[in-house]
């Protein structure tokens, strides 16, 4: 991805409601070629809204969704330039792996010998080219989600949309699945990548947007977004003793976390991660013994809470 590079995908306020229920309040989106961007928001956010609107699967009630500065209504042909890969798996279980992907492929405008190719293609990239011939109730659950997976992508969108594709699937699957998208992000592809899974954002996405309740809070890398909630490290102290609270008072920015101290426990909270060594080396000298230390770098899931008040698997219609 080129700094300034125009966006391949491009939403401008998009609004949806179900009835009384707001589901998108004027959200803005932008992809451009060879980003991964994650989607995060807590159940009933609006991300599986926001993904089928981007997808053209769903109208909005309101705004503009463009691909490659054209509407689906300009020019219907847009739409295969987007993959989608839903949550729910999207095959049929009584349809081999390789017919499953040749259907999509042809229902996405390739010809019958194009299809053929690009669906063997798209099976060997998620790892099943062995598999082409077996029935699809024949395959693990990993494997049916690499073949969901393998369904959204063989016709070589330039956008794909991504829903929730590692959820519940084996350790083996979710590398497989979290490379591939690094793959086709390389290759030029504009990646979103929706997930309740933080660390997956924090290792695979060049750009994070945080939704909740309908609403974009935020849109940025990873790290701007921990450094924009103001979110610090902390050190969890275990002792056989610990000092008197004031004991950390001359060390600049440190402070103790309110209801923390428990038996012989002390949370921290530190301006930087450099000061745990000043910390340790002060209750060294102060003669207490620590039998265990765990330090806790922000995250993006502090930032996330710092930024919403809550957490992603906090359900909104709760």
């Amino acid at each position: 991805m080129t700094e300034g590079e125009p966006a391949i995908l491009a939403a401008v306020g998009v609004a949806k409601r179900y009835g009384a229920r707001r589901a998108l309040d004027r959200v803005d989106v932008t992809l451009r070629a060879g980003e991964i961007v994650g989607l995060l928001g807590p159940n009933g956010a609006g991300k599986s809204t926001t993904l089928a609107i981007l997808s053209t699967v769903l109208a909005p009630d309101a705004g503009r969704v463009t691909v490659g500065g054209r509407s689906p209504r300009e020019d219907p042909g847009v739409r295969r330039r987007v993959g989608l890969v839903p949550q729910s798996l999207a095959v049929y279980p009584s349809l081999t792996a390789l017919q499953n992907v040749r259907h999509f492929a042809r229902l996405l405008g390739l010809g019958r010998r194009d299809a053929a190719v690009a669906a063997m293609r798209a099976l060997d990239a998620v790892g099943l080219a062995d598999r082409a011939h077996d029935p699809v109730r024949a395959l693990s659950g990993g494997m049916q989600r690499r073949l969901n997976l393998a369904c959204g992508f063989v016709h070589g969108p330039a956008v794909l949309l991504l829903d929730e594709p590692t959820v519940g699937v084996d350790l083996e699957s979710r590398e497989r699945i979290l490379a591939l998208v690094r793959a086709l992000r390389d290759a030029g592809t504009a990646v979103l990548y929706s997930t309740h899974y933080m660390e997956e954002a924090e290792r695979i996405c060049d750009r994070v947007l945080l939704i909740d309740r309908g609403t974009l809070v935020a849109d940025g890398t990873v790290e701007a977004l921990v450094a924009r909630a103001g979110a610090r490290p902390r050190l969890r102290l275990t002792g056989r003793a610990l000092p008197p609270p004031e004991w950390y008072a001359s060390l600049d920015g440190v402070r103790e976390l309110p209801g923390s101290r428990g038996e012989g426990v002390v949370v921290l909270e530190l301006p930087h991660l450099a000061q745990v060594g000043v910390v340790l080396d002060r209750l060294r000298a102060a003669g207490t013994h620590v039998v265990d230390v765990s330090v806790h770098a922000p995250n993006l899931s502090d930032a996330f809470v710092a930024l919403t008040g809550r957490g992603l698997l906090d359900d909104a219609a709760a």
